[in-house]
């Protein structure tokens, strides 16, 4: 909930631990229970977030975003994200970890519409927590009874794989930007004609 506000926490982390432990035979805790407040959390936080960003706005953002790693990029990369793909932006900005941070004060500031912020949220907060808690379940137990290499081997890949998509993020977020400022750079030579 409270990175889902907007502060930089690793909720990833913590499904995906809190999920792998839920897999071991010592554990009594609940997969089920663990989603389900993983995914009110999630759809709360956001909810705050979008409050804080309809309330706070936007120059605030602009003023200290760069204190919570909100730099004028990201802020103008979020602009033209709601700009054109409000609800897509807030449904697949929870899958990506720099915008999960920043979508509902984000969407809040550029004055979203709630009813679809809620929609888009509600589905983004059951699709991530869910993927992530129940996918880590399900690898921590078939990861649980592999023993040595293919264990290690399996445990390299998945590794491997996870370095790969924050690349891949990282890339398209750059990407992102430079259409941003292209977009802005168009609207304010029109404006002076």
């Amino acid at each position: 909930m409270l990175e889902s506000m907007g502060l930089i926490l690793p909720a990833e982390t913590l499904l995906i631990t809190i999920a792998i432990y839920c897999a071991s035979e010592h554990s009594h805790l609940n997969i089920h229970y663990i989603a389900l407040s993983a995914i009110i959390g999630a759809i709360m936080g956001d909810n705050f977030g979008y409050l804080i960003g309809r309330i706070v706005g936007y120059p605030v953002l602009k003023k200290y975003g760069p204190k919570i790693r909100l730099t004028p990029e990201r802020l103008l990369l979020g602009q033209y994200l709601f700009k054109h793909h409000g609800g897509k932006a807030v449904f697949f900005g929870r899958f990506i970890a720099i915008l999960r941070f920043f979508t509902a004060l984000l969407a809040g500031a550029t004055h979203m519409h709630w009813k679809d912020f809620l929609l888009y949220n509600a589905l983004g907060g059951i699709g991530w927590a869910g993927t992530y808690t129940y996918i880590a379940y399900y690898f921590g137990q078939e990861f649980l009874k592999l023993k040595g290499t293919i264990g290690l081997v399996l445990g390299i890949i998945i590794f491997i794989v996870v370095v790969l998509i924050i690349i891949f993020l990282r890339k398209n977020e750059y990407k992102l930007i430079q259409r941003a400022e292209k977009e802005l750079k168009i609207e304010m030579d029109s404006d002076k004609l």
